[in-house]
């Protein structure tokens, strides 16, 4: 019997042959990965120990994306902790406020998450790295032991396969799809699985996804509790991490007699422009059954919508329009290269002049409302991955949530509206 693609990087890392769903592993990750949000935790365990150093100080990516903004007298304290538990632990990619963004973003950028990689993480939305074909484990507090030992009990996943069929129209994007994957696999979904630690393993036509739209692809499956999403990497894919590539690389790629816990199919082909109505981005509706619906807060960003492309797309609606009277937009780049490119290539401009706030590479207002807050009884839509009630603040506030190009239309007219309304025929 084959392997699914998490079995073969499970194998790889843990240095056997063969694994197979249930399997107990010990993998040695490529790398680990631990936010700014969690790094007093771990140092003060850790410290507790005797244990004054990371396993290896050229294997730990420690990232600023939470807190990039210091708002209150605690996150700046914050800050200063992690620069001396950097230096403490002998940490040698330290990646601060404006040094790298969104820790599930820019590492993929500049070619630390590759093909066939592994890495552990402490944030469950690491499932990002699926997009290019990788794996990331979230560890949570457990990312102490792996800090310290380089390892940690992995339990094998099972891998649940889910087959695209059809193309989607021009207007509708990924993250419409995602909203709609959300739906089918939420409790009492079409699909009828259970994805919770499972991967979600995508096969079918994935030639119209770009690596962007991949990486959108892997947000909401996260919030259904799967523990991974792997797309196999196309030979653009494989030549865009070869460009940039920090260490060597294999592809890896499911065998074709691998075994699944269920197989699941998905036609797009008829799929409508999507929203996630207030209370969980598995709540999909076609946006034409709320639209007009009023806004006043938009915001563009997160781990689910802010590589490049999802800026441009938001861009090309922008250009040459203004935000409807009484709308604020909060533009958050994925990563600090996109930011300098939106600065060459112009997007930097038309989100000013559209009257949209730039600010800098990160989580934005999706980590939990410490930026960019909506008031009680605002009603807002944005592309961040999760929009539970409170998740900007106010908990009576209502969320919705979009792809790019619906958060800036709304964002002109001042009303949910459809994107295609914006965008050539």
């Amino acid at each position: 019997m084959g392997m699914t693609a998490a079995e073969k990087i499970l194998a790889r890392t843990s240095g056997k042959s063969a694994v197979k769903a249930g399997d107990i592993v010990y993998p040695k990750p490529d790398f680990v990965m631990i936010h700014d949000g969690v790094v007093r935790g771990a140092k003060e365990e850790l410290d507790a120990l005797g244990i004054g150093r990371v396993f290896d100080p050229e294997r730990v990516l420690m990232v600023t994306d939470h807190d990039v903004v210091y708002v209150n007298d605690r996150a700046a304290a914050r800050g200063a902790f992690n620069r001396e538990a950097a230096k403490a632990w002998g940490v040698k990619h330290f990646f601060d406020a404006g040094r790298g963004g969104h820790g599930h973003i820019f590492p993929t950028e500049r070619g630390w998450v590759l093909p066939g990689t592994l890495y552990f993480d402490n944030d469950r939305h690491c499932t990002n790295a699926g997009g290019i074909g990788a794996l990331a484990i979230r560890m949570g507090t457990e990312i102490n032991r792996v800090l310290a030992t380089g390892t940690n009990w992995t339990l094998v996943p099972k891998s649940v396969k889910l087959t695209i069929r059809g193309k989607l129209q021009p207007g509708v994007f990924a993250r419409d799809l995602g909203f709609v994957i959300g739906k089918n696999l939420a409790p009492g979904g079409d699909f009828g699985v259970d994805i919770d630690y499972r991967v979600l393993e995508f096969a079918g036509e994935l030639d119209q996804f770009s690596l962007a739209a991949r990486v959108s692809l892997c947000s909401t499956p996260t919030e259904m509790r799967a523990i991974g999403v792997f797309f196999p990497p196309s030979p653009e894919i494989v030549e865009y991490a070869k460009q940039r590539a920090q260490r060597p690389f294999t592809p890896v790629y499911p065998d074709a007699d691998a075994r699944y816990d269920a197989e699941v199919e998905l036609d797009v082909g008829s799929l409508k422009p999507q929203v996630a109505l207030p209370g969980g981005p598995h709540k999909a509706a076609d946006l034409a059954s709320v639209a007009g619906t009023p806004v006043s807060h938009t915001y563009i960003g997160s781990c689910g919508s802010g590589m490049y492309e999802d800026l441009e797309i938001a861009a090309s609606i922008l250009k040459g329009k203004k935000l409807a009277y009484g709308v604020r937009m909060i533009v958050v780049p994925g990563s600090e290269d996109s930011t300098r490119r939106m600065t060459r290539e112009g997007l930097l401009d038309i989100f000013h002049d559209a009257g949209a706030m730039v600010i800098p590479a990160g989580c934005g207002p999706c980590a939990s409302g410490r930026t960019g807050l909506i008031d009680s009884g605002e009603t807002s839509i944005s592309t961040a991955v999760a929009n539970g009630a409170g998740r900007f603040g106010a908990k009576d506030a209502q969320l919705y949530l979009g792809s790019p190009a619906t958060v800036a239309a709304s964002a002109v007219t001042g009303r949910i509206t459809d994107p295609r309304e914006f965008l050539p025929a």
